[in-house]
């Protein structure tokens, strides 16, 4: 509002200076006389400056007339100019609104029309770090794999883009399935930008797919060390990694390392059950049972599992089944109210033929959670017990059709592997498979004696036992259940 005022009068003080000395001028006597080619001219005050700004602003429109004409003889000569710089700058101009119509193109999933766009902006930008990365996501999304590639491939030429074009032949061959190429070329990206965490990702995966284990383990230490990885999951995950690794060496049969890699593996993540499995066998193979046992207690204390049952079993491999019952006291008594404890308890009373008590260990879960296992060793108890063979056949027909209980189950797409590995087998997860009851559906178990996985100790002779009891029967459910179908019984 004041600014507004002030310019006011200051234009009112213009005019009306003007006008003061315009009036000055007329009323003067006084006057210039001109000489020209022989002609006078007699000019008053005030024509007098009328004249002399018409000749400046003659002169000024004669110089920028002449500097018109130089710059044009220039431009035509291929020299910088402003009419150049004018093209330059429409030329610019245009390219780029076409490279913002191709993004928004490729955005909108407009292959032909980005491509379209795409050449344009090369044909005024004469960018092609720009245009080129447009026309290779262009080529994509149009479905010309073959294009993309090869503009990728000129990517690789200039220092500025060469990561974006490694990055893009992964993509490109890991949706072409040509994992080894793509492992090559996650390395080459990763040793250009190591702190892309989709690169390290990438690479971590296909890692652990080709069994690069050691690879693995070192791109998942920059990850903790770039702050991208928690410190207890990249403390589980380099467990993974080491039992993984401790098994490679197993198999090309360097022992000795392949135990000391285990027992380093379960030290880093206790709660690995397969690496508590390792480990301890690990220790027997070298006769210390103690340490073995050690490593399991710690491990059926964080999750009861049957391997660590039956690695637990392999401390003492001659023992009697009384002797094993006794042995196994400590281990039950840590969880003594899971289910795995109940069912192992009652697996440990069957193999030393007490029935009762393993129908009391078994309590109710014959009703509040009948798996096939539970089932199973119910029917080894009515056998036991000297129970009809209907009620026997019943137990096993019920088992045969209930669900297996806990299994590996991927937590990422629900797959259901007979055995752990650090890899999904289906959706290639890493380090997803966990000890749980599948959401839905279930696989059968590998083998029929799994359903008793214990681990049954020296076996008893007939002259100690008049009835014994036929534990294979009991287990193979399949059998008995063709037979009943073949006579046309029902159980």
């Amino acid at each position: 509002m004041i600014w507004s005022f002030v310019k006011i009068a200051l234009f009112l003080v213009a005019v009306a200076a003007l006008t003061m000395g315009a009036t000055y001028l007329a009323e003067s006597g006084e006057g210039v006389r001109l000489i020209l080619l022989g002609k006078e001219f007699t000019l008053g005050p005030l024509q007098a400056v009328i004249v002399a700004l018409l000749t400046f602003v003659a002169v000024w429109v004669l110089l920028k007339a002449v500097g018109l004409i130089v710059a044009f003889l220039r431009f035509l000569n291929g020299d910088e100019t402003a009419i150049s710089r004018y093209f330059d700058r429409n030329r610019e101009r245009k390219g780029y609104e076409a490279l913002a119509e191709g993004l928004m193109a490729v955005a909108s999933g407009e292959g032909r029309l980005a491509l379209s766009k795409a050449a344009r902006a090369e044909r005024f930008l004469q960018r092609p770090e720009l245009t080129n990365l447009l026309t290779a996501q262009a080529a994509e999304v149009a479905g010309d794999t073959k294009m993309a590639t090869a503009v990728y491939k000129r990517l690789l030429g200039d220092e500025r883009t060469r990561f974006v074009g490694v990055r893009g032949l992964m993509k490109q061959k890991l949706a072409e399935g040509d994992t080894d190429t793509a492992l090559k070329l996650a390395e080459k990206a990763y040793a250009l930008k190591p702190k892309h965490q989709e690169v390290q990702d990438t690479l971590l995966k296909l890692q652990a797919e080709k069994g690069d284990w050691k690879g693995a383990r070192d791109v998942l230490s920059t990850k903790l060390r770039q702050g991208l990885l928690p410190k207890d999951v990249h403390k589980r995950r380099d467990a993974v990694l080491a039992l993984q690794e401790a098994k490679g060496v197993l198999d090309e049969g360097a022992t000795v390392e392949a135990r000391e890699a285990a027992i380093a593996a379960n030290k880093s993540s206790p709660d690995l059950i397969p690496a508590a499995v390792m480990a301890a066998r690990a220790y027997i193979a070298k006769g210390n049972a103690k340490h073995a046992a050690r490593v399991l207690h710690k491990a059926w204390e964080a999750q009861p599992h049957p391997d660590l049952a039956a690695a637990y079993a392999e401390i003492a491999p001659d023992e009697s089944p009384a002797q094993r019952l006794k042995r196994f006291e400590k281990l039950l008594a840590l969880r003594p109210d899971h289910e795995e404890t109940r069912l192992l308890q009652a697996e440990l009373n069957i193999a030393a033929e007490d029935f009762p008590a393993a129908r009391r260990a078994l309590g109710d879960l014959a009703e509040v959670h009948p798996t096939a296992r539970v089932l199973t060793i119910m029917a080894a108890v009515e056998r036991g017990e000297g129970a009809d063979d209907a009620v026997v056949r019943g137990w096993l027909t019920r088992a045969l059709s209930a669900p297996r209980g806990p299994q590996w189950c991927c937590d990422k797409c629900q797959n259901i592997q007979a055995e752990w590995s650090p890899v999904c087998d289906n959706c290639g997860g890493f380090d997803t498979l966990s000890w749980r009851e599948p959401v839905q559906g279930a696989v059968p178990l590998p083998h029929g004696a799994e359903m008793l996985p214990l681990i049954v100790g020296q076996p008893t002779t007939a002259d100690e036992h008049d009835d014994p009891v036929d534990i294979e029967s009991i287990v193979d459910a399949d059998l008995i259940l063709d037979a009943e179908t073949r006579d046309g019984k029902t159980p």
